[in-house]
């Protein structure tokens, strides 16, 4: 990919070459978020932790390989996000910065739409990956982790529960994986590069791991020790052609 090269210049020639700019979109997991707790009988936050964000250890990893490169990471990823409201904030929150690659990473609060809300996530993703292309930045599409795929008995709210039930469903009758197979024809269709964690989480699933452990809330966020897979995988695929 381009985003290698362009480190690479600037790692030989700090002075002639130009800094390079890496934007992430997406949602909660992007942003940095873990644990849920309750704030009430009713509502619940997240423990935010952004320097253990694959975002960060992806900086981090870059930055060993290209230690004299000069990386500005830009992190849009916001709680609760999906495609729409993506989209909505794009210009602002990562157009403006002029990415030389975008990592795209949405899906896991569109599919709590199910099929229904299908039809608007694909066209609204052709809609970004669209804009991106227009200002000229790379971009890769991460398929996220799979959701939990059933309630943990560590979930103690009834509220919480209840969100665990919902994502389990979807995550079990496929709908996700349909939200998925999309995106990825749809990045076939527009030349935008894959990097599928998304199967790699079905795998360990299929091969006995429980991967609902893997989550640090039990639903829908991967634990600290989980995002460096994200981190490698995007690393890889940027090495690739």
């Amino acid at each position: 990919m381009k985003i290698i090269e362009k480190l690479a210049k600037r790692n030989r020639d700090m002075s002639s070459a130009a800094p390079v700019t890496i934007a992430f979109l997406g949602d909660s997991v992007t942003q940095g978020c873990f644990e849920l707790y309750m704030e009430s009988e009713t509502t619940f936050n997240t423990v935010f932790d952004p320097e253990k964000s694959y975002p960060s250890l992806v900086r981090k990893l870059l930055a060993y390989i290209f230690p004299m490169a000069q990386m500005n990471i830009v992190n849009a990823g916001i709680s609760g996000g999906n495609v729409s409201s993506s989209l909505q904030r794009i210009d602002r929150d990562v157009l403006k910065y002029s990415p030389d690659l975008t990592v795209v990473c949405l899906g896991t609060n569109d599919s709590t739409a199910g099929e229904k809300g299908l039809k608007e996530y694909i066209d609204n993703l052709k809609v970004i990956f669209s804009k991106l292309r227009e200002a000229d930045s790379e971009i890769v599409f991460l398929t996220p982790h799979t959701l939990n795929d059933y309630v943990s008995p560590k979930i103690q709210s009834e509220v919480i529960k209840d969100l665990a039930k919902q994502f389990a469903e979807n995550n079990n009758n496929g709908i996700v994986d349909k939200y998925y197979e999309k995106a990825k024809a749809v990045c076939s269709e527009y030349g935008v590069k894959v990097c599928d964690c998304y199967s790699i989480w079905k795998t360990m699933r299929e091969k006995g791991v429980d991967t609902t452990e893997l989550l640090s809330n039990k639903l829908n966020h991967p634990s600290r020790e989980m995002h460096w897979l994200f981190a490698y995988e995007l690393i890889k695929t940027f090495f690739g052609d």
